[in-house]
């Protein structure tokens, strides 16, 4: 069985070296881009964390929203595990391991872009449990941490096991990984909400202490985490052999829109509350969307999401416009756009302007910050583009094991 491990990771090793000039032209231009960010991390490192736009008044910036996004696409992958898994359709099990691909790359963006935003990576070591301060089950964060690499335990076990249960021409037993699938449906969920009660439980930055933050996290996540796979899904349809039925799509673009038109409802009531009788409180919502003693450099960010939210949402609402494959990836394309912006740099940075005690100090990220975020992202698309090549592979029959072994 050894041996057979070592021939599945070989083979599938070199079967992502192959492919198209089209294909290579993509994974230099990743790896291109990942020497970028390396770079850049490696001033981070030697200068520390003043090459950044953050200070002691705005410490979390463009590594925590994006942190914050991307937690949330990983939890997406929920929507395509629940029917292919546990309602058993048929036009979703095709493509559920796509969607375990998107949760791992994505957890990996999310642990990256939390270590760059400790500084030095070293101090990592402080989120271990018995060697570092791991003020466990206390702080929230800490909960983080061990739902995080809950989760991508998961992602990376189940799609293994199958995956090698067809490298070796045989169907896995259900049996064997059900269980794992229906606890990475309530980890999918856990993931995201631990993320919201991370910002809703500072009830110094009133701004996030919301009770409406954590289903709203879960009603964005599942509107842009299965928009970027119906994006992915079309670019495999096209450029491989890895055919997706019209079915999936379908279904899939009415979770969006129906997500999205959620996430919108809760947008408006989060907008009611802070404008309709503003308090002290509402400082922060009237900074982000109207500016505050002159400072507004978040103001045309956020109405540019918004805006995009609205006209996707509406769009997206219409089965026509929806059933067009043309326009439904642009929509897809807008809404994602929108909800990075506006759950991203939207959410995050207006936290902490005013400060608790009314200081306002802008937050503008540098060079340096986007060559870092650059090349993670870069790094998340590498890793789900060779999870993906891998796994079409194996669907398809392009590559199987010759050995003999059953066991």
């Amino acid at each position: 069985m050894t041996n057979l491990l070592f021939h599945f990771i070989k083979d599938g090793i070199l079967h992502a070296l192959k492919g198209s000039k089209l294909y290579f032209t993509w994974l230099i231009s990743l790896v291109a881009l990942i020497g970028i960010g390396v770079f850049a991390y490696s001033i981070q490192i030697s200068e520390g964390l003043k090459v950044t736009g953050m200070t002691d008044h705005v410490s979390w910036g463009l590594y925590i929203s994006n942190f914050t996004f991307f937690v949330g696409i990983a939890a997406a992958a929920v929507m395509l595990i629940l029917p292919a898994y546990i309602f058993n359709d048929a036009d979703f099990t095709k493509v559920a391991l796509i969607g375990e691909g998107v949760a791992v790359s994505a957890l990996i963006m999310c642990l990256s872009f939390v270590t760059v935003d400790l500084g030095s990576p070293e101090k990592v070591w402080h989120l271990i449990p018995k060697l570092g301060y791991f003020n466990w089950p206390n702080s929230m964060l800490a909960w983080d941490v061990l739902v995080l690499n809950g989760y991508l335990a998961l992602n990376l076990l189940i799609p293994f096991y199958i995956l090698f249960s067809h490298y070796r021409g045989k169907e896995a037993n259900k049996k064997k990984y059900f269980p794992f699938i229906l606890l990475s449906v309530f980890w999918a969920i856990a993931i995201h909400l631990v993320t919201a009660f991370l910002y809703a439980g500072l009830p110094a930055r009133p701004f996030w202490n919301n009770a409406l933050l954590g289903p709203r996290f879960l009603a964005s996540a599942f509107a842009a985490g299965p928009a970027f796979i119906l994006v992915i899904l079309s670019v495999l349809d096209y450029s491989t052999g890895f055919k997706i039925q019209k079915r999936v799509i379908s279904k899939l673009a009415l979770v969006v829109a129906i997500a999205a038109q959620i996430n919108l409802i809760m947008l408006g009531s989060e907008i009611f509350k802070e404008f309709y009788h503003p308090t002290e409180h509402s400082s922060s919502a009237i900074y982000l969307f109207f500016g505050l003693h002159g400072h507004s450099a978040l103001v045309p960010w956020i109405w540019t999401a918004i805006s995009m939210n609205i006209i996707a949402t509406l769009m997206l609402s219409i089965h026509k416009l929806r059933e067009n494959h043309k326009i439904l990836m642009g929509l897809c394309i807008m809404l994602f756009l929108a909800i990075w912006i506006e759950k991203g740099m939207g959410l995050v940075v207006p936290g902490f302007i005013p400060s608790p005690i009314g200081e306002i100090v802008e937050y503008s990220p540098t060079l340096v910050e986007v060559g870092i975020t650059t090349g993670i992202l870069a790094g998340g698309m590498l890793v789900l583009t060779v999870l993906v090549k891998v796994a079409i592979g194996i669907e398809l029959g392009t590559f199987r094991s010759d050995a003999k072994d059953a066991n």
